[in-house]
């Protein structure tokens, strides 16, 4: 008999199509360690749901649930994910007392990001998950709730790989933070030829400016826009053609400034909804250029995508804006980072003229950096299980 591990997330929560594929690459890659995978969610802890198509907060939505069981059923885990929506006391996915035994017998709890709180009995060994470097450390110095999560885990590691390390000024708090990275199930992103009239492209958000972290006298964003701007001239520096799948239709303004600077636009919602579209974007893309949250960027956190892995298992060029990642990732060739426009033209210029090296690079540095098994065996060996 296996042992159960528990993945906890945010997916009927925030039903989009980036976060049901990063919980997924956890269950497959515990899955092909031999644990018996289920994903678990609730909205104890924090309650309120998130709607796309509305931009409301509220309760869980018939369509968040019908995603999660069609996404989970589809790749093997149609018995294997539960979600309790607390203030109801209605169970998804799996009925209340098989659900309750699950979490009765696992062995292994992996939290990702400080979205649920489960009791300190679930789980023998309990691994945090940091998605939100950066933000996650500052924020925990003032708020006791994010404390006390936190300190319901035996072990804690971040994608922001530098955090600990000389050189970053995020805060660790009383928490030792292990490095780790975005594991991808790289047979879900197998390569495909991209279209002919294929852009560089990016899917995400384009402005958070209200969400803000204060370190000392320092106000960081988790804003892209103003980076972003920093690179507005690049499709007339380069001739490439870009593509943002960002929802800059709600600031007119910004949507007319980066049209008459020769970025192309697509709606990200009917991506972001429906996850065999967004992959499919991504593997038709040319490659993936992006820009960091200026958080990151600023406080060299080491923060690399789950996303941009994606476009690299998908053999897709990743040219992004250095967040101090090239410490621990191969950078030049696939991978390429920049801090300045001319160090941002001459990366997509190299792409262009060997789009091929380019490509095979990418393809071979997720097999190398985040191929699921192998970044959880090495979570899980250091986390002591």
């Amino acid at each position: 008999m296996r042992d159960i591990a528990v993945v906890t997330g945010y997916v009927v929560r925030c039903p989009l199509a980036g976060y049901a594929w990063q919980a997924l690459h956890y269950l497959l890659g515990l899955r092909a360690l031999g644990f018996d995978a289920y994903f678990y969610e609730d909205t104890e802890y924090f309650p309120d749901c998130y709607d796309p198509v509305s931009g409301e907060m509220g309760a869980p939505r018939p369509a968040a649930l019908e995603l999660s069981r069609d996404f989970f059923a589809r790749h093997g885990f149609a018995e294997r994910w539960i979600f309790w929506d607390a203030q109801r006391d209605r169970y998804a996915g799996r009925e209340r007392d098989e659900a309750r035994a699950v979490l009765a017998d696992a062995a292994l709890l992996v939290g990702l990001a400080a979205v649920n709180r489960l009791p300190n009995n679930v789980g023998k060994r309990r691994v945090f998950v940091d998605l939100d470097p950066g933000v996650t450390q500052i924020q925990a110095q003032h708020d006791a709730g994010l404390r006390g999560v936190l300190d319901d885990f035996d072990v804690h590691f971040t994608i922001g790989e530098n955090i600990g390390q000389a050189g970053c000024a995020v805060p660790a708090g009383p928490w030792t933070w292990q490095p780790t990275r975005q594991p991808i199930a790289l047979e879900l992103w197998e390569p495909a030829a991209p279209k002919p009239d294929a852009a560089l492209t990016t899917i995400g958000r384009w402005d958070e400016r209200r969400r803000v972290q204060q370190l000392g006298d320092t106000r960081y964003s988790w804003s892209k826009r103003d980076e972003w701007l920093k690179f507005i001239d690049l499709p007339r520096r380069t001739k490439a053609t870009f593509e943002l799948a960002m929802d800059v239709d709600k600031n007119a303004a910004d949507r007319a400034l980066l049209a008459e600077h020769g970025w192309r636009m697509v709606d990200p919602l009917a991506l972001s909804i429906d996850p065999l579209l967004y992959r499919d974007y991504i593997r038709a893309s040319r490659g993936e250029f992006t820009v960091a949250k200026e958080l990151n960027v600023r406080l060299a956190t080491g923060w690399f995508s789950d996303r941009s892995a994606c476009y690299l298992a998908a053999a897709r060029p990743v040219i992004v804006q250095d967040t101090g990642f090239h410490t621990t990732l191969p950078t030049g060739a696939g991978l390429l980072s920049f801090r300045t426009i001319d160090e941002a033209t001459e990366a997509v210029r190299s792409v262009m003229a060997d789009w091929e090296l380019h490509s095979a690079a990418a393809r071979r540095i997720a097999e190398q950096y985040f191929a699921a098994k192998w970044v959880l065996a090495d979570l899980l060996d250091r986390a002591g299980v």
